[in-house]
């Protein structure tokens, strides 16, 4: 079997890049070897990294030594091959064996199956493994949360085959009922489907080692550790094999320099003592771009040899700046957006902080990402309610548990059907049973990104009569799209959890759970109408002004004016002034590349935020961070 490497880190980090050069420093030292690097994230970067056009399949990428191939995997794509395959011999069995029709179904599959983009990133690696034509596979994976969700996405997977299995066996369960036997063999995608499922779960568990990327900054290395600890005591349990830590300065000539390699410095220390081993990948001040870079970048991390920094781009006239006002937060929800590790949750803290300090308005930040860091910012432990924070009983805090939120909503749900449709309550026949079982298997098969609406709905809960400001810290790119996709969705599986409720109308309970998950459907509708209303919801996207960055932000803006959702502003945070950089080369050399970057950026409201030495936490970290903001003259 091929050797089956993840890379997984806080997004922002450097995963792509690191994974990358690992896989070219890997095709390049085992000539005879063919090496995959596949991306199991939404938002795609492999392409932008290479600086080549990739399609939705493994593509050859040219080495001067070694067999190298590159594959974003397109969920929907690859997801719509696999379904395709199966689609009419399910929606067959389907409408044979449950109160279902087609037309129910297939909307199902279309657009709402669990985590597609993480049942596509395991579809494609099972592709792959069975291919036999590598000897290494490399994945690139999505940050943190979403690729805690891939690991366990079988026993979720397992679910929805269950769900099929039953839709399509009414007829099976009333001949056993009335004392018959069934010779009702399963369908045979199920059986497919299932050894394909134990496929994946064999390799992950037998063959997959872990390599964590982190970069040396305390809210990065906090995350890291946090997430090491829950996949250690995850099903399945995984261990990391070895940690890169990456954008390591190993020493300064600057103040900003000087107080990063201290950091460097600790956070070494501290995970040779916790990991196996360890890796040091330096900060040079240039991107890692192309093939030559790469194999130079690889060599660096994984042989120990010296990193010769990329060519300096041309000078550029410098920017003309003027002074700016932090934006006021004039309509009741606030979603903060961009690229992991960019500093969303710095910036919508900071815009919390600001429209506290400026208004007697009650101020509430909410984080719905899976990996969330208010904590670190305000240096206190912030829950799943909101609390107060920094001492200001109007400036509020939470992390919302999306998933704990769901399971307990799907609990009372259960716990009410099956109260209203057990015998006792009903005294009629199997049918009321097989119903039962349906509603809470779709129950079971949660929409991708369901629970994370749901913290959403609480959010708006906290809006009240619109005085009141809400800032949401959302998850990072190609996840945070999806949940604004979400409302469609969840309207649809809504109308199917109603159905299963339909021929029960007449008895009360059934009644109560039909009217909550129709109210379900209808606040996801009320939801997406919030999010269109730029007087009633603004979205506000943070980059980095680097290249990499910059490309996804690019996408990420396309996307939401292709959803019609409309862009407030855009902060280019930690940029380099030039009083901060005097008589430092590498601070120098990432100017000059954060110029160029910044000369291509144009219209619209853009904000920029200089890179502060400091870390930004507490009370003085975030009133250091708003004492000033620029624009562009």
């Amino acid at each position: 079997m091929a050797e089956l490497t993840f890379f997984i880190g806080k997004g922002g980090v450097g995963k792509t890049s690191v994974s990358a050069a690992y896989a070219v420093h890997k095709a390049m030292t085992h000539p005879r070897a063919a090496v995959l690097l596949l991306s199991t994230d939404p938002a795609h970067s492999l392409a932008d990294v290479f600086e080549r056009r990739f399609t939705g399949r493994a593509t050859a990428v040219p080495l001067p030594k070694g067999k190298l191939f590159a594959w974003q995997v397109n969920a929907h794509q690859q997801f719509r091959k696999f379904l395709d395959t199966y689609q009419e011999e399910l929606l067959d069995t389907i409408e044979r064996g449950s109160l279902f029709s087609r037309d129910d179904i297939k909307p199902l599959l279309d657009t709402a199956l669990p985590g597609m983009a993480e049942v596509a990133g395991l579809l494609a690696i099972e592709q792959a493994l069975r291919s036999r034509r590598y000897t290494h596979i490399v994945v690139d994976t999505a940050p943190f949360g979403h690729t805690l969700r891939m690991f366990e996405l079988p026993e979720q997977f397992q679910r929805l085959l269950n769900f099929f299995a039953l839709a399509g066996s009414r007829d099976q369960i009333l001949a056993e009922h009335f004392g018959g036997k069934s010779r009702a063999r399963p369908p045979r995608f199920l059986e497919e489907w299932r050894s394909l499922l134990l496929r994946v779960s064999n390799a992950l568990a037998k063959s997959a080692q872990l390599y964590l990327v982190t970069t040396p900054e305390r809210f990065a290395l906090n995350e890291s550790l946090r997430c090491v600890q829950e996949m250690a005591s995850g099903s399945p349990a995984l261990a990391v094999a070895a940690v890169v830590l990456n954008r390591a300065v190993l020493r300064g000539s600057c103040r900003a320099c000087r107080g990063r390699a201290a950091e460097a410095r600790r956070a070494r220390s501290l995970l040779e003592r916790r990991f196996p081993r360890l890796y040091i990948g330096q900060d040079s001040g240039s991107p890692i771009l192309g093939c030559e870079d790469l194999a130079r970048f690889g060599a660096h991390v994984f042989a120990g040899k010296p990193l010769r920094p990329h060519v300096t781009p041309p000078r550029t006239p410098d920017l003309k700046l003027q002074a700016a006002q932090w934006p006021a937060l004039d309509c009741p929800l606030s979603l903060v957006m961009g690229k992991g590790g960019v500093g969303k949750t710095t910036v919508a803290s900071a815009l919390a902080f600001r429209a506290r300090r400026e208004s007697e308005a009650t101020v509430t930040i909410c984080s719905v990402d899976p990996a969330p860091s208010l904590d670190d910012i305000f240096r206190q432990p912030v829950g799943d309610q909101p609390e107060p924070v920094l001492g200001d009983p109007g400036l509020r805090a939470c992390e919302m548990d999306a998933a704990l939120g769901y399971s307990a909503w799907v609990r009372r749900l259960r716990d009410q059907i099956d109260a209203a449709l057990s015998s006792e309550h009903s005294g009629v026949h199997v049918d009321v049973s097989f119903e039962r079982q349906l509603f809470s298997a779709l129950l079971d098969i949660v929409p991708p990104g369901v629970d994370e609406v749901l913290a959403v709905f609480r959010i708006m809960d906290l809006l009240g009569d619109g005085a009141k400001r809400v800032v949401i810290d959302m998850a990072p790119t190609g996840h945070a799209l999806e949940l604004l996709r979400m409302p469609e969705r969840m309207a649809h599986w809504a109308r199917l959890l109603l159905k299963t409720l339909a021929a029960h109308r007449t008895l009360a309970l059934a009644r109560d759970v039909a009217v909550e998950v129709a109210e379900f459907g209808q606040r996801a509708r009320e939801l997406a109408a919030w999010l269109a209303d730029k007087k009633r919801a603004r979205l506000w996207l943070v980059m980095l002004p680097e290249a990499l960055p910059d490309r996804e932000t690019e996408r990420l803006s396309r996307s939401l004016r292709g959803l019609r959702l409309p862009v407030a502003g855009l902060f280019i945070n930690r940029v380099l002034f030039p009083r901060d950089i005097e008589g430092c080369a590498r601070c120098r050399r990432a100017r000059r590349w954060q110029l160029a970057t910044l000369k291509k950026l144009r219209g619209g409201s853009i904000y920029l935020i200089r890179n502060f030495p400091a870390e930004i936490a507490g009370r003085p970290g975030l009133r250091l961070f708003t004492s000033e903001l620029w624009r562009l003259a």
